[in-house]
């Protein structure tokens, strides 16, 4: 028993060793700005409570406002990217994110509202690309997954950190929200402004001095790419939305428990996924890993259609869903990375982020409609066969 302790340990040592102090550093200001992303998950709650007195109607504009700027900010986050480089980029988009999220919460008026949602949204999703493109040159090519996998880990942190301060601060005012995810982005630019200046200036210096490449909307392979991944989000997204009525209406599940469902998520992946990534990195093609992933998940969507799926099922869909996200997602950032040369990384991130966001409007919305008018059992059906097709066609196209 000590002995296997003492390999495990090792192994967990092994799995955070290598990275550079940078990727750490850029890692933790990334937990910093995510712990404190409150306004978002909140929101419509916030324009509908008595205070504000908006109707869900109009709440769901503003949500889609936000959906909407993240797709122009992404866009136009990867050409500045490629412009002035990536630290001026992200140092630019957290401290004018963080400005704009104070100043959202001081509006009383509907179409200012309107408008700094739009413009909150558009800086922060500006902000993606550059992070991409900034892990992407800190780290090393056998090191680069592990190094997005630290990054995600630090934002899955953050989220789960940011949801549960969120919450209590909500029932005290929701203006501390506002005012809590407007500070935590400033106090990122100025975390970035005096760790990684340096590194971040000698950066933009070797960007601008590389060779233009080709624009990343003319690799076709890529753009295909791009729209499975974008296919493969709209059902990974269920997860968070349309599941967890799922477990409530028609399993008849208990909120704490689903919370704690939902919780598990982000354990697993806390405990396992760099490690994981460890052993796996480099032993064989990223679309393999990404193949595999595609499928592990739409496995555990088609596990709820089991006549009579209770506790026991639901706690297996959720592990494999999750296993399911470590496998793809950190391989999805290896694959688009070595498609790309420093001039036009910020193109590659910008339209990967697109599909993410994209997939974030699209899949939510899409499966609500399908679930109301042919029921969970349809919708399940439907997200586990297109995961598996959106995995056939990354072993095909890419």
């Amino acid at each position: 028993m000590v002995v296997m302790i003492k390999a495990a340990t090792q192994t967990y040592r092994e799995a955070y060793t290598g990275l550079s102090r940078s990727t750490w550093l850029l890692s933790f200001i990334m937990f910093v700005n995510r712990s404190g992303t409150m306004v978002v998950p909140f929101m419509t709650l916030y324009l509908t409570s008595p205070e504000q007195g908006y109707s869900i109607s109009k709440a769901g504009y503003v949500v889609g406002l936000f959906g909407a700027g993240s797709l122009v900010g992404a866009w136009i986050g990867g050409r500045l990217t490629d412009t002035i480089g990536f630290y001026r980029v992200q140092f630019a988009t957290l401290l004018g994110g963080g400005i704009l999220f104070i100043v959202l919460g001081q509006m009383s008026n509907y179409p200012m509202i309107c408008l700094f949602s739009f413009l909150v949204s558009f800086v922060n999703e500006a902000f993606r690309p550059a992070n991409s493109t900034a892990i992407a040159f800190y780290s090393k090519e056998e090191n680069r997954t592990r190094s997005y996998a630290l990054n995600r880990l630090a934002i899955n942190l953050g989220w789960a950190f940011g949801g549960a301060m969120g919450g209590i601060l909500a029932g005290y005012n929701y203006q501390l929200l506002f005012w809590v995810d407007g500070i935590t982005n400033i106090v990122a630019a100025f975390l970035l402004l005096v760790f990684l200046r340096k590194a971040g200036r000698a950066a933009s210096r070797t960007q601008q001095e590389s060779i233009p490449a080709r624009p990343a909307y003319r690799d076709r392979t890529y753009m295909i790419f791009i729209l499975l991944c974008m296919a493969f989000a709209c059902c990974f997204f269920q997860l968070f939305t349309n599941l967890p009525v799922y477990f409530k209406k028609e399993l008849h599940l208990s909120e704490p428990f689903i919370g704690m469902l939902m919780a598990l998520n982000g354990i697993l992946i806390a405990l396992v996924e760099m490690v994981l990534i460890y052993k796996l990195e480099k032993r064989n093609r990223n679309t393999t890993y990404i193949t595999a992933g595609m499928i592990l998940v739409g496995l555990s969507f088609l596990l709820l259609i089991i006549p009579a799926a209770g506790i026991a099922i639901a706690i297996g869909m959720i592990i494999l869903v999750t296993f399911g996200e470590i496998f793809s997602m950190p391989f999805m950032n290896s694959y688009w990375i070595s498609r790309t040369q420093s001039s036009n990384r910020g193109q590659y991130a910008a339209l990967y982020t697109m599909a993410w966001s994209a997939a974030q409007i699209i899949g939510p919305v899409g499966g609500a409609q399908l679930a109301d008018r042919f029921g969970f059992t349809v919708l399940w059906i439907i997200i586990g066969l297109l995961c598996i097709l959106a995995a056939a066609g990354i072993r095909k196209w890419t």
